[in-house]
């Protein structure tokens, strides 16, 4: 932290040195704003002098007052969710200004930013962009606004947990999404350690939400690594924009109709302060606290994962049963395989046995001649392997595999759901366009997200520091993001290990199973029985959820370090110590206005810093500190010909540490085809670099059945997996070579070894194609239409190797991130209708999504479905001070594949709605609503729980 902030003042300090800051003689301007049509006085408009920084907004008697340095004529803008700017030219007097606003929606007629980093109006955007204004915001039905990302066109997401979803466009979609950025007032909003976006657990609150915008598809060229599929730009409001005290309380239920738990208490607290003087200094603050029963994880088909597919059968009819949400059942073992190990043990009394059945001795018989004959009084202690040298003699072990008896997800993880949210900024401006901000937010909850596996999320915090300076044509910020993952922990190596602290796995538990199950088979049993008493045998002594001994281990093992983990002496962790940190500096300057408009010419530049601190429970840091720098320069220039096109073109290089500095260019065309109708042409790349997991991770799981590596030359060459004598074996050849092994088979050359690119991980990238139209027809109908073709290259995936101990029949497995060889396509399109009919707002979209072509290795995760649509009815004031909105959803089926787990995700649809009663006397809003309020049960993402619906109801005072 230190060094950040020194070099932060360092900036300051410099720019303040080196600034000339005039001090003009202030005046004051203060007047009244009222309803055009009721002449009721408005409260929380905002009023700022058109093109400068600084501003204030009305009080509970409609009323505004502030200074200001700026010089006669100035004009006013007036704005307020729901109503219609109004600008107003002042040439005399400052005081006694009076504004009426009308009730509006006007549609095309935002302002967006983020898609040329430069404010233009949305009808004219060079690229696909969404936007969620305050108004949109005020009215939606969902419970927040990030859950109603969703109505967006083409917007998808993955639902993990009640507080944890990652949003994605145009095509695979993932758990944590790490191909999609996401900003919060300029700062890039993903957990350092991860390498993506935790949703919205540290994020703005509903009451501090100015507007959303997003980007579907690349920005790489303005925006850096990251956010192939997208980006999505959050901003708070301004406190001298939005001014005063709000407070929102959100009460309601959910788990209505659940198997799983009886109905639940859903409560939410925002509070927001705002405050300026004299346009010069203002400052915010806000706080949320959400606090909620989680959706359960009770997916418990049993999933393949050599075929990485769902296969019938349960925990009764399949004894290598493994549930999707059940852990510690990853952890298996070959029957015969154990067997042949079983009698290894002990071979001189396995020979005896074996030449009493080469006589024809039954089972019962030969125990009652070892039992009864003197002579045989040494056999008596190794008589319980009889069984198994006799089944295998006779042909009725099984060739099967066989998993250890897990534990259900809600027996591991942490349902009570937690999120408190704080920000607070301050601010300064030393002109009417230069201001100096200071922001901090900070963050923390319990909550469940999946990766590669499922995370239990608790005492998990960040916080983000932010230092800006800006004016009207440039801005330089640095800013810091502190990754703490508190308490957190790994379920699957959580409910292993709780098996292995009863009965290890390799010692105890499967040679118990094996003996028991011979024994059952040389004496008749079916299968169905023999793998019954088997089971029944080896889990004697297993911890039972509820016992005192489930719960002293899972506290012991949840609350100790993975790194600490240690079988020779007993030692277990599931619990990651992650406290990395990044670090951004960046600056922009736009030459425009310089150039006096007759060229937009923007140029910018940047520098980050990830600092991996794990202490060895996630990374390869145990021993060491691992830095990683990322450079980055992008220009960006843009020219007018006449009234009916635009051309821009942008270019961006950047550089990392551990791979070779990219070139990414975008070009774009905006036709005028007539007045508010724009055609959009563009062209753009994107890139990724390997996450910071993908470059860097060291991680056994599984119960130590697997360690997942970095995809690094030094990865590789740590264990060995780079060297010709040491490579791993292909999964497919290691899994024939196993089945051999178990029944006797030849086993010469099946074994093929695997050989790494000798360069590593390398980025993945895309080309994206796309052509839009938006336009009005007439002042009701607004249209916006988009077709793209995407070709990525480079994929990042991975693969499972086997690599052999020695000499030995052992084998150890590694999950390496590689590059799918040759290229992936995808293609798609959306249409998007918004429509005017009196003060009722109808809305409508579309969107298609399909994948092209494959590699012949690429295991396809493009996670999409072909078809989803969503349809809107709104009415803010169908009578006066009542509103109501609704909304709808749709997709279709489609198959997901993940690390995590694979399967069918059902086609589904969604109801969210709302009616709200506005009370202008006490500056109030009161809510119901309920998103999902038919109470249909889904999920979005295989593995992933269901949720059902959550009705609220909300008050709100001074929205």
């Amino acid at each position: 932290m230190s060094r950040i902030f020194t070099q932060i003042i360092f900036v300051v300090l410099f720019v303040c040195a080196t600034s000339v800051v005039v001090q003009a003689q202030s005046i004051t301007v203060s007047g009244t704003v009222k309803d055009k049509q009721s002449k009721e006085a408005l409260a929380g408009v905002s009023i700022i002098i058109k093109g400068q920084s600084g501003g204030t907004s009305t009080n509970g008697n409609g009323a505004f007052t502030f200074s200001t340095t700026a010089k006669l004529p100035f004009t006013l803008v007036a704005s307020s969710v729901g109503f219609g700017t109004v600008e107003q030219q002042i040439t005399g007097s400052t005081t006694g200004i009076n504004i009426e606003l009308e009730t509006a929606v006007v549609l095309g007629g935002d302002v967006v930013v983020s898609a040329s980093r430069t404010p233009e109006r949305i009808l004219e955007s060079p690229v696909s962009i969404e936007r969620m204004s305050a108004a949109t915001i005020k009215e939606i039905a969902a419970p927040s606004f990030y859950d109603a990302l969703n109505n967006m066109k083409g917007v998808e997401s993955s639902m993990q947990s009640l507080t944890f979803k990652s949003i994605n466009t145009r095509g695979f979609n993932s758990n944590g999404n790490t191909r999609f950025n996401q900003y919060i007032d300029g700062m890039d909003n993903q957990a350092p350690g991860l390498n993506f976006s935790v949703g919205n657990i540290v994020g703005i609150t509903e009451l501090d939400i100015d507007n959303v915008e997003l980007l579907p598809g690349a920005s790489s060229a303005l925006y850096g690594a990251g956010g192939i599929n997208g980006t999505l730009l959050m901003t708070s409001k301004d406190p001298f924009k939005y001014q005063g005290a709000s407070f929102q309380y959100k009460t309601g239920v959910n788990h209505v109709n659940d198997d799983n738990s009886s109905v639940q208490p859903f409560n939410q607290l925002d509070v927001r302060l705002a405050k300026s003087w004299n346009n010069k200094f203002g400052f915010k603050a806000a706080f949320s606290f959400l606090q909620a029963k989680d959706w359960f994880g009770n997916n418990y088909s049993n999933f393949d994962r050599v075929a990485n597919s769902v296969k019938p059968g349960t925990r009764a009819s399949d004894p290598g049963y493994d549930g999707v949400n059940v852990y510690g059942d990853e952890v298996n073992a070959n029957l015969q395989f154990v067997a042949r190990g079983v009698l290894a043990t002990q071979p001189a009394a396995v020979g005896a046995f074996n030449n009493f059945i080469g006589l024809g001795l039954t089972y019962p018989q030969i125990v009652n001649l070892v039992s009864t004959n003197p002579a045989y009084t040494a056999l008596r202690p190794a008589l319980p392997l009889l069984g198994v040298a006799y089944s295998l003699n006779k042909g009725t072990t099984s060739n099967q595999q066989v998993s250890r008896t897990g534990y259900n997800e809600e027996d591991l993880v942490d349902y009570n759901t937690k999120s408190l949210k704080t920000s607070g900024a301050l601010y300064y401006n030393f002109t009417n366009t230069i201001q100096l901000s200071a922001q901090a937010n900070w963050g923390t909850g319990t909550s469940v997200y999946t990766g590669s596996d499922r995370y239990s999320l608790r005492n998990f915090n960040i916080g983000q520091y932010k230092l800006e300076l800006k004016g009207q044509d440039f801005f330089v910020k640095a800013y810091t993001t502190q990754e703490r993952s508190g308490d957190s922990y790994i379920s699957s190596i959580l409910g292993s290990y709780i098996n292995e602290k009863t009965t290890p796995s390799a010692s105890a538990w499967f040679p118990t199973y094996t003996v028991a199950y011979s024994a059952a088979k040389s004496q008749g049993a079916s299968e169905e029985a023999a793998n019954a008493a088997a089971r029944a045998a080896a889990d004697a002594g297993r911890a039972q959820p509820g016992s005192v001994s489930f719960g002293t281990n899972k506290e012991t093992i949840k609350n100790t370090n993975i790194s600490a983990t240690n079988f020779g002496t007993g030692i277990y962790g599931a619990r990651f110590d992650d406290k990395t940190n990044l670090y951004h500096y960046e600056g922009m300057y736009n030459f425009t206005n310089a150039f006096n408009n007759v060229i937009e010419f923007q140029v910018g530049a940047s520098s980050r810093l990830y600092q991996l601190r794990s202490g060895g429970t996630i990374f390869d840091d145990l021993n060491r500190k691992i830095d990683i720098n990322e450079y980055g320069a992008f220009a960006q220039a843009g020219k007018k010909f006449g009234e009916f096109f635009k051309l821009t073109v942008a270019g961006r290089y950047d550089k990392s540490t551990n791979f070779e500095g990219r070139f990414t260019p975008r070009i774009t065309g905006v036709f005028t085809v007539a007045k508010n109708n724009n055609i959009r042409l563009s062209y753009q790349t994107g890139y990724r670099n390997p996450t910071t997991q993908n470059q860097y991770i060291d991680l056994s799981v599984g119960g130590g059945s697997q360690r997942l590596i970095g995809g690094l030359p030094e990865s590789l060459a740590k264990y060995g997996l780079g060297t010709e004598a040491t490579k791993g074996y292909t999964e497919n050849s290691y899994r024939a070579y196993q089945s051999a092994l178990a029944t006797g088979s030849p086993t010469t050359g099946i074994l093929q070894k695997y050989t790494f690119d000798s360069r590593g991980v390398r980025p993945e990238s895309v080309q994206a194609y796309e052509i839009g139209y938006k336009g009005l027809l007439g002042p009701k109908l607004l249209i916006d239409a988009y077709g793209y073709y995407n070709q990525y290259k480079d994929f990042i995936t991975a693969v499972n190797v086997y690599q052999q101990v020695g000499t030995t029949t052992n084998y150890v497995k590694y999950g390496v991130p590689v590059n799918a060889e040759g290229k992936v396509t995808s293609y798609g399109a959306a249409l998007g209708l918004d429509y005017l009919i009196g003060k009722y707002n109808i809305s409508g979209n579309v969107s298609y999504n399909q994948i092209g072509d494959l590699p012949a290795n690429y295991i396809n995760d493009f996670n999409t479905p072909k078809i989803r649509y969503n349809l809107g009815l709104g009415n803010k004031e169908i009578v006066k001070n009542f509103g109501f909105n609704v909304s709808y959803r749709w997709q279709d089926q489609f198959y997901w594949n993940s690390s995590f787990s694979a399967g069918q995700v059902p086609a589904y649809s969604t109801l969210d709605a709302q009616v709200s009663l506005r009370i202008p006397s006490v500056m109030s809003v009161v809510k119901l609503g309920g998103s999902n309020i038919l109470n249909k049960y889904y999920f979005t993402s295989y593995g992933n729980p269901q949720a059902g619906a959550i009705y609220y109801l909300a008050f709100t005072f001074n929205p």
